[in-house]
């Protein structure tokens, strides 16, 4: 250590701490992290794998920056998850007391007497939530200024977890409206262990000055990955189990596996689903009671309670008895659960980037592998298989995803998008923490060059202005001051308003008069559309966006449709992987002897049906344009099509259409007019399109602006129509 030139810049203090806690060097991610935070001059991101040292990385600088000072400082760490921010205070807190810094942390389970006592001497470190920090700057007003006085770093956690999401422009947001209060820029320093491009994370942590950068990949210690295949057979009648969760024989097939090969050890399970993990734990939770030992499965996922999370938590924390956790994403960031032996993964992965994250929970012991368990079910083959059967897309998919893992690619991080909900939030908030503001100066705040915003026409604002006038949401005085309309007030001062983001809401799906269940939504859907639930294809009739259902009846004849209802927006990387596996027809290492015959299987199918040479595919009642884009690609040509009066929507392998009384060569001269012309106005081409309301205050946004704000995050205009011109040089019917 006494040769780290890294650790001889550190406060005196903290080397002590550091020798005294058995530290025999610093980590690769500190060493070139502390020179960088030090000086406090500029921004920076730490981006390296999970449990690599990062917060260390970190705060063991910025300690350092706010001991050296002739006046106490602040330090403000900002976390996506409350468990997060209790695992940090029990990380800092000793080393904090030994410095004699105090450490706040600050969020809903937190006592009022705590908080108090932050606000009376704002110094030290306050580990905060978003959530916590827009009530603060709604409810502080003037004071923000004094409160944040002393600050001189701002430390985001998880970054990537805020990137392209409502909550990451809140972020963005608090973080000007901080700096604004301040009059000046205080440095930030956001750390992350999954990030697809440093250039797109460094501008969204900071878009308008270069950011320093701290990019350790990972040396990886060993790695072992095993995908297991189940086939579900056909039921009696002829009839699909899959999707039909009282017939299905596959899931009752993994939880057996699982129970084998992960009792006695400490594992994470991710299903694809909340449903999925509360069947999955019953299935593994009574095999304990049938072996008659002691219960090791435990549920975690945002719709329970906080009591049954932190019981799971406990579980897997605690090392006397072994423990897997059944979960969602809620497990997905770093709350300190310890190592975990093994992840799983049932279904195919959300995303690369996804996979990424949550293997990073194993293989944290010194000399211990990484390990992955892959679970898919295909459907057996037989003369009624679907398309989708035909082509085993659920192990094709799960197959590119690994393969795309293993050459260290995975998605880089979304930074566009208008984000106009936020914006309402936003607007609302800094009226309330100024008590008014004018329009002009809340422009300049929101929308102008530098700004959170930024990119937001004055037209657009003026149309929000007018929009939420109208809405009783906003009302001006006599002076022209913008002031919280009646509705407006109400929604201020209602607990909900601090959340950028709405909670998971599903819609349900009813057939004349029955409720059939609930079915979470993540792109467009209109009248027409065909989707499958409950092993079954419905027939999309009306959506009630307002009380969140959507009609539909039962449809009569036509292949079954591959809409993927909520599982999550596919990269164009992932697709033209699919497509190479299904050229090449290789054996994958990682794949079982049935999850390889899956492969084979679709390798076949692939093959007779010459897709590799077709792009316009014959399906009766309906037609699919083999795309192999991405969801936002496919997307926006199926709004090209809905435009021209051709019902079409985003699918698994690029995009359907429903043809009616159209040709195929039909379709392909509409497909020429669309590639030969410019794409039509937003309201032109989204007029017809339903259920565009995807977050928290989009409700209360003008039509106009609701399309604007929803084609930016998930239309791929450009990608779309760029594929259409490069295909359409030559006919694409076969």
């Amino acid at each position: 250590m006494a040769e780290s030139q890294a650790f001889l810049k550190l406060d005196r203090r903290i080397q002590h701490y550091l020798w005294a806690e058995g530290w025999g060097a610093l980590r690769e991610v500190q060493e070139k992290a502390i020179p960088l935070i030090l000086p406090a001059d500029q921004d920076v991101i730490v981006a390296a794998s999970t449990a690599s040292g990062k917060t260390e990385a970190a705060f063991l600088p910025a300690l350092t920056h706010l001991l050296q000072q002739p006046d106490e400082g602040l330090i403000v760490y900002i976390s996506p998850l409350k468990a997060l921010i209790n695992d940090q205070f029990g990380r800092l807190d000793r080393l904090c007391e030994n410095l004699e810094v105090p450490v706040w942390p600050w969020h809903g389970d937190i006592t009022a007497t705590s908080k108090r006592q932050f606000i009376q001497k704002p110094r030290g470190v306050l580990l905060i939530t978003p959530e916590s920090l827009e009530a603060t700057l709604c409810n502080r007003g003037t004071s923000i200024a004094g409160l944040f006085k002393l600050v001189t770093f701002i430390v985001v956690d998880e970054l990537h977890a805020f990137i392209g999401t409502e909550r990451g422009k809140q972020l963005q947001s608090l973080m000007h409206r901080i700096e604004t209060a301040l009059g000046r820029k205080v440095p930030r320093i956001g750390l992350s262990a999954t990030l697809g491009d440093m250039s797109l994370a460094a501008k969204f942590l900071r878009p308008d000055r270069e950011v320093a950068l701290v990019d350790v990949k990972s040396t990886g210690g060993q790695l072992l990955i095993l995908v297991k295949g189940f086939e579900e057979p056909s039921a009696e009648d002829g009839t699909r189990r899959k999707n039909d969760p009282e017939k299905e024989r596959a899931p009752l097939a993994i939880a057996e596996h699982m129970f084998k090969v992960l009792s006695g050890s400490n594992n994470l399970v991710f299903p694809n689903s909340r449903r999925e993990v509360e069947r999955y734990t019953h299935l593994l939770n009574s095999l304990c009671e049938q072996g008659q030992s002691p219960r090791e499965f435990w549920p975690h996922h945002g719709s329970l309670s906080k009591e049954i999370r932190y019981e799971t938590e406990a579980a897997l924390k605690q090392r006397e008895r072994p423990a897997t956790a059944i979960c969602t994403s809620t497990l997905e960031l770093g709350i300190d659960i310890g190592a975990v032996k093994s992840v799983v993964q049932i279904g195919t992965p959300p995303s690369v980037a996804s996979l990424r994250q949550r293997l990073g929970r194993s293989g944290r012991r010194e000399g211990e592998a990484a390990i992955l368990r892959g679970y898919v079910i295909e459907d057996a083959l037989d003369d009624k298989a679907d398309l989708e059967t035909q082509l085993r897309l659920d192990t094709v998919q799960t197959a590119a995803v690994i393969s795309l893992l293993l050459e260290h690619w995975f998605e880089p991080p979304v930074v566009g998008g208008a984000h106009y909900s936020t914006l309402v939030q936003q607007l609302l908030s800094a009226i309330a923490q100024h008590g008014g503001l004018q329009a002009r100066r809340a422009y300049q705040l929101l929308g102008a060059a530098g700004a959170p915003f930024e990119g937001l026409t004055k037209r657009s604002f003026a149309e929000l202005l007018r929009n939420l006038g109208q809405g009783e949401i906003l009302t001006q005085d006599h002076s022209g001051l913008l002031l919280h309309g009646r509705i407006g007030d109400k929604i201020v001062n209602h607990y909900s308003f601090y959340a950028s983001f709405a909670t998971d809401e599903e819609f349900r799906l009813v057939a004349g008069g029955k409720t059939l269940g609930t079915l979470p939504v993540s792109q467009m859907m209109s009248p027409g559309q065909r989707i499958l639930f409950g092993g079954r294809t419905w027939l999309v009739e009306d959506i009630d966006e307002p009380h969140k259902t959507i009609h539909v009846s039962p449809a009569k004849g036509g292949a079954p449709p591959l809409f993927n209802g909520g599982a999550g927006r596919v990269h164009t990387r992932v697709r033209q992987r699919m497509r190479e596996l299904y050229v090449a027809g290789e054996s994958l290492s990682f794949l079982d002897a049935t999850a390889q015959r899956f492969l084979d299987e679709g390798c076949i199918a692939f093959e007779t049906l010459a897709l590799q040479d077709r792009v316009l595919l014959d399906q009766g009642s309906q037609a699919i344009l083999l795309t192999w884009l991405g969801d936002g690609a496919n997307e926006a040509i199926a709004c090209l099509l809905m435009s021209r009066g051709v019902q079409a929507f985003s699918g698994r392998l690029g995009v359907e259409i429903v043809r009616g009384e159209l040709s195929l060569e039909e379709i392909e001269d509409r497909l020429a007019d669309i590639s030969s012309e410019a794409a039509p106005p937003l309201d032109e081409l989204l007029a017809n399109a339903n259920n565009l309301i995807r977050q928290k205050w989009d409700g209360l946004l003008s039509p106009h602006l609701l399309r604007e704000t929803y084609a930016s995050s998930n239309l791929e205009m450009d990608e779309g129509l760029g594929w259409l011109r490069t295909t359409l040089e030559h006919r694409i019917s076969q």
